[in-house]
């Protein structure tokens, strides 16, 4: 069983992307992080979120403890020997904030909005 769990937008170019990116890395080291896609709906209510609260962040569990945006990819990197600089870079007091401010108001709002696009025009079978 993994240590740390991370579930992400697999239908997100960005988020997929930047995600398997870390699943690369963590797999090459050997790490226990399991990565679920929020398009997997057993796994999505294990998590206990809908499908949209789950779009709209990414999401990290770790000692039974589930952190999202910000909070989650400093504990995701914390994990992750190439990123630890970053995890602690991040937390630094001011940096957190900032980062959380942008993270919160202007990067997951556009990607949220971009994922609601995509199923739009999915549904309207123009993708």
């Amino acid at each position: 069983m993994a240590d740390t769990e991370v579930l992400y937008n697999d239908s997100c170019p960005v988020c997929r992307r930047e995600v398997h990116h870390y699943a690369r890395l963590s797999t090459a080291a050997g790490l226990p992080i399991a990565y679920d896609d929020l398009g997997n709906p057993d796994r999505l209510q294990q998590w206990g979120l809908t499908p949209d609260e789950a779009a709209r962040r990414l999401h990290v569990r770790k000692d039974a403890k589930t952190y999202a945006g910000i909070p989650a990819f400093i504990v995701l990197w914390r994990e992750i020997p190439r990123y630890r600089w970053l995890a602690r870079l991040v937390n630094t007091p001011g940096i957190r904030q900032l980062a959380i401010l942008t993270y919160d108001h202007v990067l997951a709002p556009l990607l949220f909005h971009w994922h609601k696009r995509r199923q739009a025009r999915q549904k309207s079978g123009r993708e």
